[in-house]
């Protein structure tokens, strides 16, 4: 049953990656490629090198110890309007799987982002040219023209967000530590792996129990890389008939 809702959870913590955060970084991406935009290095600099501090920084807002300062935050926000947005989000079964997988949003849109704007960058200046001067400008530029290009790149994104959120750990162990609370509410398949592998407090290690989960996770990967290499092996075939 552990297992099941472990899966079902990184299940969750991957649709949350691929809906927020790639999206979100394809559009810090296309915005960093404008070349007239202001503090482009600053801002490739902010995104890309969020780290653990993020953590320290989203536990000292979403906390859930009942003595911490929290109450007076909150009655700071409640005073512009924004009491709804302090809460112990951590904490609660119902919010806890999404609060964690937004902050993992936060601390690794920069990959995506540095990825897709190295693409948009490479896209040679005659098809930005023969675009303009077929009166394909600004956002219809970019969702005609330039989106189509980079296409193989956010595949590629997309793979890579695959492996690496079904092989996470440690977030989620040094926000919410190896029992993934409250309740398994966050427990994944890589806190899984480490409880029964390992053993925790009163639990002891199993060993074969823990090389199954590993893989299982190992054959949940390989299915996956080998999805995204069928699609693109049948895109291509599909573009060589398109072009014959």
């Amino acid at each position: 049953m552990n297992f099941w809702n472990a899966l079902y959870n990184n299940i969750i913590f991957f649709a949350i990656h691929m809906c927020v955060q790639n999206p979100i970084g394809i559009a810090l991406a296309a915005m960093l490629s404008v070349p007239r935009l202001a503090g482009r290095t600053f801002y490739r600099h902010r995104f890309l090198h969020a780290d653990h501090a993020v953590l320290r920084h989203c536990r000292l807002h979403l906390e859930t110890d009942p003595q911490s300062d929290l109450g007076y935050r909150t009655q700071s926000a409640g005073a512009v309007g924004l009491k709804s947005l302090f809460g112990p989000w951590l904490g609660q079964e119902s919010s806890a799987l999404i609060a964690l997988s937004l902050i993992s949003v936060w601390q690794f849109v920069g990959v995506p982002m540095m990825l897709i704007y190295a693409a948009l960058i490479s896209i040679p200046d005659e098809v930005i040219e023969a675009a303009e001067l077929d009166g394909i400008t600004g956002t219809a530029q970019f969702w005609k023209i330039k989106l189509p290009l980079v296409l193989p790149t956010i595949g590629i994104v997309s793979i890579l967000t695959f492996v690496s959120n079904f092989n996470a750990f440690d977030l989620v162990y040094t926000v919410q530590g190896a029992l993934a609370g409250p309740n398994f509410a966050t427990d994944i398949l890589g806190t899984y792996l480490y409880r029964t592998f390992f053993g925790f407090q009163l639990q002891l290690g199993d060993q074969s129990m823990g090389a199954a989960i590993a893989t299982m996770m190992f054959l949940i990967i390989l299915c996956g890389v080998m999805v995204y290499l069928f699609l693109v092996t049948a895109s291509h075939a599909a573009l060589s008939v398109l072009r014959a």
